[in-house]
């Protein structure tokens, strides 16, 4: 059995002592928790990423339950976000002008193939798709396989790129029936975190699937990279 180092356990104690918080009331605590370490103990060395973790009462082996969407936070996530781009064309200098990180076809479809993963989402052009399809063994399991229902497949190059730049990001529901999503960073403001929550959980809401029967929201908590979670009242 592993063991838990000074900080972490020290962390788990305190965060054991909170009840179910309200959201400020949560997000303030997890901010806090480093500032409350015993004497000696070293605070985590890095700004560590916000993520929430929301139970939904749906069930995803059903296709018309399947909760997936993205959204672009009022305050970004805190990273700039590494995006590759599958075009031809005038859509690549539109891509490159948007800011793509990276911009080709058969190519760069080669180089993923090969190995290459240094980005974090991949967007394609629909007449793409045929070079980006067999890309989906090694894309999907890491979620960055190119998708219309996600804004990743889109005719609107341009709008796209931005928007992740700005720290949109993606979300689907697991096996089971949870979402887990980066909301920000410990170095943000109490307010910035709150409102980036919120953005999140009112977008969920209004995704709500017409067959999900009984409570939506089952479950909320928020949690850092290197911090044991807070439970959010829902």
């Amino acid at each position: 059995m592993s063991r838990h180092s000074k900080r972490m356990a020290a962390l788990l104690k305190k965060a054991a002592g909170y009840e179910v918080l309200e959201l400020d009331a949560a997000v303030d605590a997890l901010k806090t928790l480093d500032k409350s370490l015993p004497k000696g103990v070293k605070p985590c060395g890095f700004d560590q990423a916000v993520e929430v973790a929301l139970r939904l009462g749906v069930d995803p082996k059903q296709a018309d339950q399947m909760v997936r969407g993205s959204i672009v936070l009022p305050h970004g996530i805190g990273k700039t976000q590494r995006v590759v781009v599958f075009a031809q064309g005038d859509n690549v200098a539109v891509a490159e002008a948007a800011g793509a990180d990276s911009v080709g076809g058969k190519e760069l479809a080669d180089k993923i193939k090969d190995g290459w993963l240094d980005f974090d989402v991949a967007i394609a052009a629909p007449d793409m798709m045929g070079v980006v399809g067999p890309l989906g063994r090694v894309l999907g399991p890491r979620g960055l396989m190119p998708s219309p229902r996600a804004g990743t497949v889109t005719q609107d190059i341009a709008t796209a790129v931005k928007e992740y730049k700005a720290g949109k990001v993606e979300f689907r529901v697991d096996a089971g029936g949870n979402i887990h999503c980066i909301v920000g960073r410990m170095s943000f403001e109490s307010t910035q975190l709150l409102e980036n929550i919120e953005a999140l959980l009112q977008f969920v809401r209004a995704m709500k699937p017409s067959t999900s029967k009984g409570i939506y929201m089952r479950g909320l908590s928020i949690s850092g990279t290197m911090s044991p979670s807070i439970s959010v009242a829902v």
